[in-house]
């Protein structure tokens, strides 16, 4: 392997499917072109990974998207991640996300409906969890919604607070997280249209609106974000590709412009990137177009740090593919792939 962490990503992959595990990949600065650098295979099912910073620098992180759920970290500050102990038993099943706040990782469980909150050591290093919250509630689909699929959890950009999206039960769960003990206080609730299976949201560059993707229908809720009080409000919902799109669609990872004019969402079943703009408010999300993702079934979509590039993680295909975005329009186009059996999730550090 080579590279700096700065100039790295990191792609989790499906084992049980084939995949190698974690890739590291060197990124090259003009085109955002990924080139393989080698990969780890230290734990089963690494879906989705983040990266922190530890005392002595960037620390990998990557759930184990298995009934035993479970994270593992690592230091990435040399040439090949090295495991900084062995994976951590999150309390929960399958846990699909995971995300960082307040000096703990986070991790949402699908299989069991929960969110657990692990402290972590100054070297970066997961301990046993302080906290799982286990969700309630179902919803009207009999085979997705049948009890809590906890599918994302993640700090809203204050840091304050703490959303969990449930696929199960269609609704975003807001926490109050204890900085000292660990501990999560539930706060309050936003019920989104039942059947819409919310999978994954994120927040406008501003902080004051959050786009909720539903999985099980198609669709972009639009919701004002007051951090002072901690209430997440919906304000609408605009289907996500234009009308006269009826192949069936399992949208999967939304990504907000960091200038805050336009919303990407990969979509499985079409397999494509849809392009909404926002207004100027925030309060609209109009469909604009949709471009092939360059695989199948991109599980994840990610923007680079520079906000020049898309990248998808195409889990049936297995490759990573790279966009480019025209400034001007938003609208990407597919410039390049790097092959990964069942690739899953994309980090950058």
């Amino acid at each position: 392997m080579s590279g700096s962490a700065a100039g790295r990503a990191f792609i989790g992959s499906f084992t049980s499917a084939g995949g190698p595990g974690i890739v590291v990949a060197d990124i090259d600065p003009d085109t955002g072109a990924l080139t393989w650098a080698g990969a780890v295979r230290s734990v089963a099912d690494p879906s989705y990974l983040a990266v922190g910073h530890g005392e002595a620098g960037p620390v990998l992180y990557a759930v184990s998207e298995t009934v035993a759920g479970a994270v593992a970290a690592y230091d990435v500050t040399g040439a090949v991640p090295r495991p900084l102990g062995a994976p951590v038993p999150v309390g929960g099943d399958e846990p699909t996300h995971l995300a960082l706040a307040q000096g703990h990782l986070l991790t949402a469980n699908y299989g069991s409906g929960s969110v657990s909150v692990l402290p972590l050591t100054a070297e970066g290093r997961p301990l046993p969890p302080s906290a799982v919250l286990r969700h309630e509630g179902s919803g009207p689909d009999p085979e997705r919604q049948r009890s809590p699929h906890a599918h994302q959890i993640v700090p809203d950009p204050t840091g304050r607070w703490v959303l969990a999206v449930d696929l199960g039960t269609d609704s975003v769960r807001i926490c109050a997280l204890d900085e000292r003990t660990g501990a999560l206080r539930p706060h309050g609730v936003t019920a989104l249209p039942p059947g819409t299976g919310p999978r994954h949201l994120a927040f406008h560059p501003r902080g004051d609106h959050a786009y909720v993707l539903g999985e099980l229908r198609p669709t972009v809720t639009v919701c004002r974000w007051d951090a002072a009080t901690g209430v997440l409000r919906t304000v609408g919902e605009t289907p996500l590709l234009p009308a006269g799109a009826d192949v069936p669609m399992q949208p999967s990872a939304p990504v907000v412009a960091p200038d805050g004019r336009f919303l990407w969402a990969a979509v499985r079943g079409t397999d494509t990137v849809a392009v909404l703009a926002l207004d100027a408010t925030g309060d609209l999300a109009e469909p604009v177009t949709a471009v092939p993702c360059g695989g199948r079934r991109p599980r994840d979509l990610v923007l680079d740090p520079a906000g020049r590039h898309l990248y998808a993680a195409n889990e049936r295909s297995g490759e990573v593919t790279w966009l480019d975005l025209d400034p001007a329009t938003g609208v990407p186009r597919p410039a390049g792939s790097l092959p990964v059996p069942a690739a899953s999730g994309v980090a950058f550090g």
